[in-house]
């Protein structure tokens, strides 16, 4: 169990997941969290990376510093985001080891999966099989972080554990037109359309494809209780899928979003564009097992990103 006083670096604080997670610390009575933005604290650059942890010593370290995107971000920029999450990941992962950093906790993503792999995905299909074209990149990036905790705990010793999770959404979400996941991008999409009488919204693929959802202060709820229920083994999988255990299509899903937003229009849908992975259901019997349950429901999950989209309008300019 982490202490409450003891020293805890959040990396990508002002981000979705890191904004969130300091937010069930603090809840829960965390008092010593150290945080840097960007500016302050560039992780892709070892040299300061390495002077920011032999200075600050940090206990446990929550990884959730990343580049994100959704299909038309990680289609044109596979280059940056295979180099930007990989470089910073191991500069983070590897500086927290030399300082002896108790613990560490690498987020990754649910995207590392094959885009094949058998539904509901488990833990251990990593590896089995081809990954979805359209964020191989990433995917990529993220299967290193994580085995690269895996070897440090299998060569040193070291208590790194990783979790994956599925799709988010929540409060500090981002909503560019480009750059964001398709939760986001459909609250956006619907907003506007609602706003401006439009009669007809255009949506990506076919509606087919099924996805899983999870609130971000709940996965914040399920970090924070992983980093004081689980320890790596060094005999095992240290990976944690996190989710909800519950998928839904995406024309539903866009169904539920207007709802929420009121927009009672035409859906149209333009299949030429790409579906991504068919299917991308996160097995959560690891997770609940533990004695971990998410609480945050889709429709009431979404009316609260809503309401934080109306009271930050800013955000959708990023």
């Amino acid at each position: 169990m982490m202490d409450k006083n003891a020293k805890i670096y959040v990396a990508g604080h002002r981000g979705m997941v890191g904004s969130a997670i300091v937010r069930v610390l603090e809840s829960k009575g965390y008092t010593n969290i150290v945080k840097r933005t960007s500016k302050e604290l560039d992780l892709r650059r070892q040299d300061a990376v390495e002077e920011f942890f032999a200075a600050e010593k940090p206990e446990y370290v929550f990884l959730a510093s990343a580049k994100v995107g959704g299909i038309i971000a990680n289609s044109r920029h596979p280059a940056d985001f295979m180099y930007d999450n990989m470089i910073l990941e191991m500069n983070a992962i590897h500086s927290a080891w030399l300082c002896g950093c108790k613990k560490l906790m690498f987020l990754g993503s649910s995207c590392i999966y094959p885009r094949m792999a058998p539904q509901p995905m488990k833990e251990d299909c990593l590896l089995t099989s081809a990954l979805e074209q359209t964020n191989e990149a990433y995917a990529l990036s993220k299967i290193s972080g994580l085995k690269y905790c895996e070897y440090l705990n299998r060569q040193y010793g070291t208590d790194y554990i990783s979790v994956m999770p599925t799709n988010l959404y929540g409060p500090n979400d981002n909503y560019h037109p480009e750059h964001s996941h398709v939760l986001p991008a459909l609250i956006r999409r619907f907003h506007e359309a609602k706003a401006s009488g439009a009669k007809s919204v255009e949506c990506w693929g076919t509606g087919k494809p099924l996805r899983e959802f999870l609130y971000v202060d709940d996965l914040a709820d399920a970090c924070v209780f992983l980093m004081n229920n689980y320890s790596a083994d060094q005999l095992s999988n240290e990976t944690v899928n996190l989710g909800t255990g519950k998928e839904l299509t995406i024309k539903e899903l866009t169904e539920l979003v207007a709802k929420v937003i009121g927009y009672t229009g035409e859906i149209t849908w333009d299949t030429s564009k790409p579906d991504g992975t068919p299917r991308k259901l996160l097995d959560v019997h690891k997770l609940e097992g533990l004695g971990w349950h998410y609480k945050t429901e889709l429709e009431e999950g979404i009316a609260l990103a809503y309401k934080d989209f109306l009271e930050s309008p800013m955000r959708a300019e990023r």
